[in-house]
């Protein structure tokens, strides 16, 4: 308990709090349009054909010189291309990417400011995280102080979900069981792999290994601001995946197996035009889509599971 409360106060230090909540969602995506428009206009400024200049008239005897020199040729890094193929982020690295990306993430959204809460949801977080085979990990757990419905996940085991997805909860078995799914993105490297393809894709510079851990700036540099790998989300399989895993280690912590479903099945009632999915279903799959990967994969498995809801001892938020 005292480690999920010395957490929080790390948290809290580590990250500039403004006096009033963000609109997450809407910060989010005016990040990542701003991404978007910047790599536009760079590719649209590389790909412009050169405007060849006015032909003057050659000397006579003299040989016609070409309208343009031959372009030259893009240099390629090896070793880049060859981590992005086969290589992997050490433990380090993992853990400095994600720390940047969260730290991206708290600069713009705040923690509640419930102590309770915030220990609460720890402590959830790390029984369910020891179930899932990366005790390496230094697991860490927050509640955004947004109304949006979403939550996140950063490699190194940097999980949060927003206030607006709490409020959604029943029971903490639905609890562990998205923070299951979050996990789930971390063990199985999805965001680091999104990385590694982004790399390969736009040949950034600083993304071999021997490059990345010289210093913080490589790492931001690799990441951006952090806003475009949350906000442009994963790829739909990606997100069944750690709906399967998520559900998984909820059973292997003793909770009910059911309890994704549930919140899955909750949020695909919600008003289609509820301006608090916003952003969740530019990032996911939509809910009714994800419960029905998610019982095509299950099937009949997980009928004989027994595990606790807890309902009494969830935290309500007030």
């Amino acid at each position: 308990m005292r480690a999920a409360l010395a957490l929080l106060l790390l948290f809290m230090a580590g990250s500039p709090l403004s006096a009033q909540a963000f609109d997450l969602g809407k910060l989010l995506e005016e990040r990542i349009n701003q991404e978007l428009e910047k790599r536009d206009k760079s590719r649209q400024q590389q790909s412009a054909p050169a405007q060849a200049a006015p032909a003057q008239p050659a000397p006579a005897g003299a040989q016609s010189a070409a309208a343009s020199p031959p372009p030259a040729r893009q240099k390629v890094d090896a070793a880049q291309i060859g981590f992005a193929l086969f290589g992997d982020y050490s433990l380090e690295e993992e853990n400095r990417i994600g720390r940047q990306i969260a730290g991206n993430l708290l600069g713009a959204a705040r923690l509640v400011p419930d102590a309770a809460l915030q220990r609460y949801v720890n402590e959830v977080g790390q029984w369910v995280a020891q179930h899932s085979g990366r005790p390496e990990l230094s697991w860490r757990f927050g509640v955004l102080d947004s109304d949006a419905i979403n939550a996140f996940a950063a490699p190194g085991g940097y999980i949060f979900v927003t206030r607006g997805l709490y409020r959604l909860l029943n029971s903490e078995a639905e609890l562990a069981g998205v923070l299951g799914h979050e996990i789930a993105h971390v063990t199985q490297k999805h965001h680091l792999k999104l990385l590694k393809q982004s790399s390969l894709i736009g040949a950034l510079g600083q993304a071999a290994s021997n490059k990345v851990k010289d210093s913080d700036p490589a790492i931001q540099n690799l990441i951006g601001n952090g806003a475009e790998i949350m906000a442009r989300g994963l790829d739909k399989e990606a997100e069944f995946e750690a709906d399967r895993i998520g559900m998984v280690y909820a059973a292997r912590a003793g909770y009910d197996p059911w309890g994704l479903p549930n919140v899955l099945q909750d949020m695909a009632a919600l008003p289609a035009k509820d301006s608090r999915t916003s952003l969740l279903y530019k990032t996911h799959p939509h809910p009714a889509d994800r419960l029905s990967a998610l019982g095509a994969a299950v099937g009949d498995r997980m009928d004989n599971v027994r595990g606790k809801e807890l309902s009494g001892r969830f935290y309500r938020l007030p």
